[in-house]
């Protein structure tokens, strides 16, 4: 197992974790971009399994967050405002009136410091970051590190942790975009996802959740014994259109199944698992991706991945019944997620 580092420019630095499996991640210092994860098919073809730019320079302006860390907080701040023991606090408004992933200048657009970690059984990058009181209109000082950690087990596990000097809000999570084709040579229509969720958050016509969470029985949202992405992308419901012909929702977690999210392609035979001590996480497909985005296989395009973004959720600040993302003065953030890749026999 090693790390290699490369010097892109003055301060970016681009990081490929290695295993003896014949597994890699790429990570910048640049937004904790994962800019590749190349895993073997079940022919032993080793490809890129995540969407990232040919040019990192492109990363720079990329309205997609492709492979990077969000927040503060992850998802959309309902009219970019929200209320803390009676004082109101504005964050950047980005998407209209609302606020999504920690606004313009958020944790996906900053350079972190680094750490590389060795042991007998890993290797891990560890990504630290201090964001200043006011930082997009939080409150609060918040120091913050994230670190990725890649095993011989095909693990990568993403271990966050933060503390803040002031009461604050918070939720991070990675924006990876998977496509277990491998080198993007197909869109996720035909990825067969299982989910331990039997609830979901109803979005509004500006992907604002309503306040209601729904059950997913006899639905196009129903993952618990598996579903193919085309089901969703292609059904007439409301909500799937609502999110421009597929998924961008929030699942709440049952918690009952050892791993939270399993996802399949056959004829790649790829498998990947999802574990994580969040209580849900957003599906994402890819609707928005614009044509003609220069990416590291070829040429953009709608659907060519999905995001599994583990996290609490932002609809708490103004709705009762979700998952909190408040973080007190004295307490410590701690999250993980880990992504497990393998073949299926």
């Amino acid at each position: 197992m090693n790390i290699k580092i490369e010097n892109l420019n003055d301060s970016w630095k681009q990081f490929t974790l290695n295993n003896d499996r014949g597994m890699s991640v790429k990570i910048l210092n640049y937004g904790g971009i994962i800019t590749g994860i190349f895993v073997p098919d079940k022919h032993g073809n080793v490809e890129n399994v995540v969407v990232g730019y040919k040019d990192y320079r492109d990363y720079v302006k990329d309205p997609n967050y492709f492979g990077a860390i969000v927040g503060r907080v992850a998802g959309r701040i309902q009219d970019s405002s929200f209320t803390l023991d009676g004082q109101t606090y504005t964050v950047d408004e980005n998407e209209g009136k609302h606020h999504l992933h920690g606004g313009r200048n958020g944790l996906h657009c900053v350079i972190w410091d680094d750490e590389i970690i060795e042991t007998d059984s890993s290797v891990s990058v560890k990504l630290s970051y201090r964001s200043l009181e006011e930082d997009r209109g939080y409150p609060g000082n918040l120091t913050v590190a994230v670190t990725y950690t890649l095993n011989n087990d095909n693990d990568l596990i993403v271990n966050y942790e933060a503390t803040t000097d002031k009461k604050t809000v918070l939720t991070l999570t990675n924006h990876t975009y998977f496509n277990l084709n491998g080198n993007l040579k197909e869109t996720i229509h035909n990825h067969h996802v299982t989910v331990d969720s039997s609830r979901f958050v109803e979005l509004d016509e500006e992907l604002i959740p309503t306040g209601k969470i729904l059950s997913v029985d006899k639905t196009s949202f129903d993952f618990r014994n598996g579903k193919y992405l085309a089901d969703g992308i292609e059904s007439p419901a409301e909500q799937n259109k609502l999110a421009l012909n597929g998924y961008d929702h929030y699942f709440l977690f049952d918690k009952q199944k050892d791993k939270d999210v399993i996802v399949k392609e056959e004829n790649s035979g790829r498998i990947l698992t999802i574990k994580t001590n969040q209580p849900g996480v957003v599906i994402y497909t890819g609707n928005n991706i614009k044509n003609g985005l220069e990416l590291a296989e070829r040429s953009s395009e709608k659907y060519l991945g999905v995001t599994f973004e583990t996290q609490s959720s932002p609809a708490s600040l103004h709705n009762e019944g979700f998952p909190s993302i408040i973080l007190e003065a004295d307490d410590t953030y701690e999250q993980q997620t880990v992504f497990t890749f393998g073949i299926e026999k």
